[in-house]
């Protein structure tokens, strides 16, 4: 049985050579980099700045310090970013500056303070949006501020989502009562609705439900008075002196006896009702 030969000595020199080359080349282009970065950054080449500054990045290994033009260069770039509407784009920037902790104690400050100030504006924007009844928009807005990963429930899009479904299952049920007219039952659940949107969506069921309700009142006062006739006095006009008498102390029975006699009507007795009519001309 013939024994494997020996790796050859031309391809353990060619290996190594070629592993030395590509450090050679990486170390050269490693030196060139700053230079680079630091003549994108004086032209106003951002986007070469920028790009310049990720390959530095990326050979960090080599002991390379995060130069200051990198930081110039994301500074103005998230700034550019920032006014041209690219929240995404200007928010990762100015993350990578705060992380990065390149610059004066003032200049460092300042990115931090700037960040805040744009999380705040992206989250109001978002809750403003929310608000008008974009659920889509809002929950698109407030994506480059959250994390992958995080813990369900513990973010504001999941808020927002929780109390949109809710609004939505309420106008769902509120829609059931009104259709099979349990308005009292209807109304509690319109005072359930915490959503602007859902609340002005469901204005027409209010004007229905707070209708149909003071039919109900109305009923229920023809009831306690008992059914009256054309000749008898106005009831609107009764209610309101026999509630006068009620909030001047008076008890119920007595406060429609006095109110009666106070639009000159007569107190008749038809059955097991009291009636007030009008006296006849």
């Amino acid at each position: 049985m013939a024994l494997r030969r020996p790796l050859p000595r031309f391809w353990l020199i060619a290996t190594l050579g070629g592993v030395l080359a590509l450090c050679g080349t990486a170390y050269w282009w490693e030196q060139q980099l700053p230079k680079r970065l630091e003549n994108a950054a004086a032209a106003g080449d951002l986007d070469a700045c920028l790009r310049y500054g990720e390959q530095l990045a990326a050979l960090r290994w080599l002991g390379t310090e995060a130069p200051l033009e990198q930081a110039f260069c994301r500074r103005r770039q998230a700034q550019l970013s920032w006014e041209a509407g690219n929240t995404g784009k200007a928010l990762e920037l100015q993350t990578q500056l705060v992380n990065s902790a390149v610059g004066s104690q003032a200049e460092q400050t300042s990115d931090r303070q700037r960040l805040k100030e744009w999380r705040s504006q992206v989250r109001e924007k978002a809750l403003a949006q929310f608000r008008a009844g974009n659920l889509d928009a809002a929950l698109a807005t407030l994506s480059p501020l959250e994390t992958r990963g995080q813990r369900t429930g513990s973010q504001l899009s999941d808020s927002l989502r929780e109390t949109w479904n809710r609004n939505r299952v309420d106008h769902e049920r509120l829609q059931e009562r009104v259709q099979r007219q349990q308005w009292w039952e209807a109304l509690s659940v319109l005072n359930q609705l915490d959503h602007p949107w859902w609340q002005r969506h469901a204005l027409p069921l209010r004007r229905q439900i707070e209708t149909a309700i003071k039919n109900l009142r109305d009923q229920q006062s023809h009831t306690s008075h008992g059914d009256l006739p054309d000749h008898s006095v106005d009831l609107e006009r009764l209610n309101e002196a026999v509630e006068q008498r009620i909030g001047e102390g008076m008890d119920p029975w007595s406060a429609f006896v006095a109110g009666c006699s106070d639009l000159d009507g007569v107190l008749v007795e038809e059955g097991p009702e009291s009636l007030c009519k009008a006296k006849k001309p």
